[in-house]
């Protein structure tokens, strides 16, 4: 099963706008009125909809460390860098990882 991804509020709209036109199911943290929460807020909700979050922010690499160490369950994190990473890059990364990952294997993964 495909998976599905939440962006949150600080990833370009042309990586999510690149990932719908190549058919990989996206909903933003802007869309579902979220883009004002914090970092743990965020990632509450995206598990809440059984989405794996992705993030160019560092800050919430921090929280997801934080549950992975005290076994706080959530339905994973994809990071990419803001400045290592090309716009063309994540979304060619982005849906490879949609199209062929298993939600098993990054539940509780960064």
């Amino acid at each position: 099963m495909p998976l599905a991804l939440y962006m949150d509020h600080h990833v370009p709209k042309a990586i999510t706008n690149g990932l719908r036109a190549r058919g990989v199911d996206v909903i933003t943290a802007h869309e579902d009125g979220t883009d004002q929460f914090e970092d743990p807020e965020l990632l509450d909700r995206a598990n809440e909809l059984h989405r794996i979050l992705f993030t160019q922010d560092d800050d919430l690499l921090i929280e997801a460390t934080r549950r992975m160490q005290e076994g706080i369950s959530f339905h994973g994190v994809i990071y990419g860098h803001q400045l290592r990473v090309s716009i063309g890059g994540c979304v060619r990364d982005l849906e490879i990882m949609a199209k062929a990952g298993e939600a098993e294997d990054i539940i509780n993964q960064v």
